[in-house]
């Protein structure tokens, strides 16, 4: 659950230094743990601005793929007029989803996108594209990608800083909401908290009960029992043109939900707000009378995301005289759909039995956040109130008014618990007074009557989780801070196990030795001749030396900051004494100092050193990555009867990395970079899941010279600690898909020097969520390609929820195929 700061201080009144930081420990001090705090505030940097595009033109490409070359007024921004264009920017766009004079969000040549993505000026089919018009997914804004933001006519003039047309600056707490605190899946209930937990009142803007059942609205039947009431208000009079409030939209965004029109924007958010889902159907498209009942054997059923779901006969529905027309608290269906002409709505509120909506998503495969609300339980006094928010907002923004309204079915009896006041701190193990106890529960919407030790408690409807005495106690308990809890710490079992990290490393020790590499031990020091001879630049964050006060050697005074000055000695050691097949290793701290050389503070030894002491101490203690270096010489498999002598090389210094990531369930990719020490054209950086951890190639012929090493020694180095934290400790097998592989194989053409890893990315990137693998399988070069250029072959494997079409697999295929071409001007050979 997303809830923005600036909503939650509209709801209550907290005092000013309760602040987001605050106000984060206190919800986690209650078990509503903040797992981190967002800002709402622009990832985007640099002139992003707002356009109006002036023309365009389609242009057919040869891979089938249409795109459009736009000329679009950037106001300030624009360069100067010319006999064929007004002042304006070229840009080439492959979305079609805008019309001339439509205003956009153009990235000029300058901005960086999330993820690190520069925008500059290049030359792409045919034209120079001055900028890029941007997506939702592009800004980090949402995960639209079909099409690019077309902003409301009137927004902004070309020029304007887009950054103030999209983003507003808010604090987003992200909290991991327990199924038993379901009234918390709505910024209601954490504002309760939140006013219990700074001691202010709390008034609630949805106390307004469920009424008396009663007509005159639009028609509703209810059959069975697994609809408890429903609330139909008629609104009519809506404008269907009018645009949803900014500062909705912003706190929907905030939400991490996306907003798409006024009348679905204002039942989202007053579910956000209330806990309550709401449904809007357009009342020109029902067929008579609402009926929520059961679903026949046979029945179909197109739902809002374009599915035609087959109905089982344990699925609640909405329906009318047309047929099914809902999933009761899953999803609504296209027929009744509001729309850009609607202007009759029919708002529905209603309460769903938990289970029958979680069997029902659940066997459709449909979660969605009305559902996840239903299943654990809303409250079911709330929905009149809440159907009259969201009529009141689509009267204020949208010009409608409610006409008519209807309620059926009611609430359940209020439910009762009496306990002895003892019994709190008697379970809890602590003291507890009475006059808190029945604070707090007052606070939480309990009422309480106490006679003597004797506590009458009735449970507000919202409050599901409250059913017994002991949950009374953990709610007391809860508030009151588990911290006053137990006096006595737990005595834990023995043989626990190794810690993760510690088995973690161990296996990828194992691994590497299996290999064939043998581990030695080297001294932690070094000194600046070593870095010198390697030829690491001065900038380089290996230089960053911390002196030892007290050296063994005044040529090694300081702590190693790379473990291959020592490896690279002990090649040398052992090749000096004709040993010259090498392939050993090495794993141990490094320390990095941080520029400023602090000393650590001796605390005196008759106390305990207090908090402030201790902070400083460890803030004196440097950045000590745990590393792992290989060295290979010689012949990796000396010759014999079973063959010739393999010679050890690059290959094998690549192999020890991938085989350790391999040993923790991890994956590497590489790509030819120059870095010292190794030969700046066979170097390789080494990174797992995008996080760089390392390097590994031949060294450089120059630090092999130096060195006295054999010709073409080849090392490793890479990050292990970086690499344990992300070794996959799920311990579990993956669930095996019953659907059969679409095999799908390509070969591209591109630039001899375009790096193969970065052409599998692109393909990554453009097969989307269908591709299980990929792997490259075959590098050619030769006269029928032409020169500088290779034919790299790929063999993609697609797998789906369902077996794959031969036309989709192809689709695929294509997508993936069409952003390496567009990435690299690659050519797909036949």
């Amino acid at each position: 659950m997303k809830a923005p700061v600036s909503w939650l201080r509209d709801l209550v009144t907290l005092p000013p230094d309760v602040t987001t930081g605050v106000l984060a420990d206190r919800f986690t001090r209650v078990g509503l743990t903040v797992e981190h705090v967002e800002s709402t505030g622009s990832p985007v940097t640099g002139p992003l601005t707002v356009g109006r595009v002036l023309t365009f033109a389609d242009e057919p490409q040869k891979n089938g793929k249409t795109i459009r070359y736009c000329r679009v007024d950037v106001g300030d921004h624009n360069d100067d007029a010319t006999d064929e264009y007004p002042a304006s920017r070229g840009i080439v766009c492959g979305a079609h989803n805008f019309a001339e004079g439509d205003l956009v969000v153009v990235a000029l040549p300058g901005v960086v996108l999330p993820g690190d993505f520069e925008i500059a000026a290049r030359k792409t089919y045919g034209h120079v594209s001055d900028g890029m018009i941007c997506s939702e997914r592009e800004l980090g804004l949402g995960d639209d990608h079909d099409g690019i933001i077309v902003l409301p006519a009137g927004t902004a003039q070309p020029g304007a800083d887009a950054v103030e047309v999209l983003w507003s600056s808010d604090e987003v707490l992200d909290i991991d909401v327990t199924p038993d605190l379901s009234y918390c899946l709505s910024l209601r209930g954490l504002a309760r908290e939140a006013a219990i937990a700074a001691g202010v009142s709390y008034s609630d803007p949805y106390r307004q009960p469920l009424p008396e059942p009663h007509t005159g609205g639009y028609p509703v039947e209810i059959d069975g029992d697994r609809c408890r009431s429903f609330v139909a208000l008629t609104i009519d009079g809506i404008d269907p043109s009018a645009p949803t409030p900014r500062w909705m939209a912003d706190r929907l965004r905030a939400s991490g939900v996306r907003s798409i029109s006024l009348a679905v924007d204002v039942t989202n958010y007053v579910m956000l707000e209330s806990g309550q889902p709401l449904h809007a159907y357009d009342g020109a498209r029902l067929r008579g009378p609402i009926r929520v009942r059961l679903a026949q054997e046979g029945e179909q059923l197109r739902t809002l995301d374009g599915q035609d779901r087959r109905l089982d006969a344990d699925d609640l529905l909405i329906t009318d005289d047309s047929g099914p027309i809902g999933l009761a608290g899953v999803m609504g269906g296209e027929t009744t759909e509001v729309s850009d002409t609607t202007t009759t709505i029919v708002l529905e509120a209603a309460h769903f039995d938990p289970a029958t909506v979680s069997r029902t998503f659940r066997r459709h495969g449909l979660p969605s956040e009305a559902s996840k609300r239903f299943e654990r339980g809303v409250d079911p006094q709330l929905p009149y109130a809440a159907a009259h928010r969201a009529a009141a907002l689509l009267a204020e923004h949208g010009g409608g008014a409610v006409t008519a309204e209807t309620v059926v079915g009611g609430a359940p009896a209020a439910h009762r618990i009496s306990l002895r006041a003892g019994l709190i701190g008697a379970v809890l193990g602590t003291r507890v007074d009475q006059e808190e106890a029945v604070r707090l529960l007052t606070a939480a919407g309990v009422g309480v009557t106490a006679l003597g030790d004797s506590l009458t408690l009735d449970i507000p409807s919202w409050r599901v989780d409250l059913v017994d005495p002991y949950d009374i106690v953990e709610e007391v308990g809860s508030h009151i801070g588990y911290d006053r809890i137990g006096l006595r710490l737990p005595v834990p079992p023995g043989g626990g196990g190794l810690d993760p990290v510690i088995r973690d490393r161990r296996a990828v020790l194992r691994a590497v030795a299996a290999l064939g590499f043998t581990e030695i031990l080297t001294l932690p020091f070094a000194g600046q001749e070593e870095l010198d001879q390697l030829g690491i630049p001065a900038d380089d964050p290996r230089r960053r030396l911390i002196r030892l006060a007290n050296p063994l050697a005044e040529t090694h005074p300081f702590l190693r900051t790379t473990l291959l000055p020592g490896l690279l000695a002990a090649v040398a050691r052992n090749t000096s004494r004709s040993l010259t097949d090498l392939a050993i290793f090495e794993q141990g701290r490094t320390f990095l100092a941080d520029g400023e050389q602090r000393v650590a503070p001796r605390p005196a030894v008759h106390a305990r050193p207090d908090d402030a002491l201790l902070a400083e101490i460890e803030a004196a203690i440097p950045d000590q990555p745990h590393l792992v270096a290989a060295v290979v010489t010689g012949n990796w498999t000396a010759a014999g009867w079973s063959g010739p002598a393999v010679k050890a090389d690059w290959t094998h210094v690549v192999a020890f990395a991938e085989t350790a990531a391999a040993a923790v369930g991890r994956r590497v990719t590489r790509r030819a970079v120059s870095r010292a020490p190794w030969h700046p054209g066979r170097c390789a950086e080494l990174a797992v899941d995008g996080v760089v951890i390392g390097h590994a190639g031949e060294l450089h012929p120059e630090v092999v010279r130096t060195l006295r090493l054999p010709e073409r020694t080849a090392a490793v180095e890479f990050d292990l600690g970086a690499l344990l934290s992300m070794a996959n400790r799920s311990g579990a097998i993956g669930t095996l898909s019953p659907f059969p592989l679409a095999k799908e194989d390509v070969a591209l053409i591109v630039d001899r020097d375009v790096p193969a890893a970065e052409v599998e990315a692109a393909l990554v990137e453009g097969a989307g969520e269908l591709l299980e693998s990929i792997a490259l399988f075959d590098v050619y070069t030769g006269d029928q390609i032409g020169d500088g250029r290779k034919s790299l072959a790929f063999a993609l494997r697609f797998r789906g929820d369902r077996t794959l079409t031969d036309a989709e697999a192809a689709q695929a295929r294509q997508a993936a195929v069409a952003v390496a071409v567009d990435r690299f001007g690659a050519e797909q050979r036949a």
